[in-house]
């Protein structure tokens, strides 16, 4: 017996100490040497792996940069100028200005606008109550409340008030993290030097949307025709902002009848002592 047992011991610590010396002889043949400038900009870089650069993470951009001259080092919008230029300075490039992204919630219908049509008592996600008809507010395409947007933030910029998620401009970096987490694709990514956002993604004609919600948009095109730089655009029943075109003039917020196009600062500069910081 005591026989069996040190043999068994003996045999499993061969096998242990010829596993280890095959371990170590493939990590001397198999080792890939580390790009030692990848990892420089791997490091510079935020570690938010939000994908808002085009590649699938933080790792994914780096190698993108090493591999490809072409590749711009100004795409990673949460990092902003700093880390565009301390990629810039690694790779001894030319450095190029970030433009910073702000998200903004394409819905203004609050609890002071539209109604609930039943009563939701599942699981309190957006995920979940968009499955049960559309969700429990009258306007099927508006915020949910639940909060999922909020929950994936990791800068704390979203809040729900009054029904809805408003994002703080101060505290958003721009990831788009809030983007893939709403179900009702309601939250977009501007440029933050813009001033005006059209609240509403309601795609019925304007009659029923404005039974819905006192805020939708109608449709009506007094915003595209009042625009001097032909930047909206009626889709879908619903006001577009174009803004590669857009020059912040304010002309559609002054003659929107809903009030569904809110113009406020959202360059984060700026102090304000409500989120969202609307102006109109």
């Amino acid at each position: 017996m005591v026989e069996a047992i040190i043999t068994a011991v003996i045999a499993v610590t061969v096998i242990g100490i010829l596993c280890a010396v095959m371990l170590v002889i493939a990590s001397i043949f198999m080792h890939v040497p580390e790009n030692e400038t990848e990892k420089k900009i791997r490091d510079c870089l935020p570690g938010a792996n939000c994908g808002a650069c085009g590649y699938s993470g933080c790792d994914g951009y780096a190698k993108a940069l090493c591999e490809d001259k072409s590749v711009k080092t100004n795409l990673c919008t949460p990092g902003a100028d700093k880390v565009s230029q301390a990629i810039s300075e690694i790779l001894g490039t030319e450095f190029e200005d970030t433009v910073e992204m702000v998200a903004t919630v394409r819905c203004c219908g609050d609890c002071n606008t539209t109604e609930k049509k039943t009563i939701y008592a599942g699981v309190e996600t957006c995920a979940a109550a968009k499955m049960l008809h559309g969700g429990d507010g009258m306007c099927t395409y508006g915020c949910l409340g639940r909060g999922d947007c909020a929950a994936v933030c990791p800068h704390d910029a979203i809040c729900m008030d009054q029904g809805i998620a408003r994002v703080d401009a101060r505290k958003c970096v721009g990831c788009g993290l809030c983007v893939k987490a709403c179900p009702n694709a309601l939250i977009h990514m501007m440029p933050d030097i813009k001033r005006q956002v059209i609240a509403c993604h309601n795609k019925q004609k304007g009659a029923v949307a404005r039974k819905v919600c006192s805020n939708a948009c109608i449709a009506c095109g007094k915003c595209a025709k009042a625009c001097p730089a032909d930047a909206i655009v009626i889709e879908n029943n619903f006001a577009s902002i174009k803004y590669d075109k857009c020059i912040s003039c304010g002309k559609c917020a002054e003659v929107c009848p809903t009030g569904c196009i809110r113009e406020a600062d959202y360059s984060g500069k700026h102090r304000f002592p409500e989120p969202n910081y609307i102006l109109r």
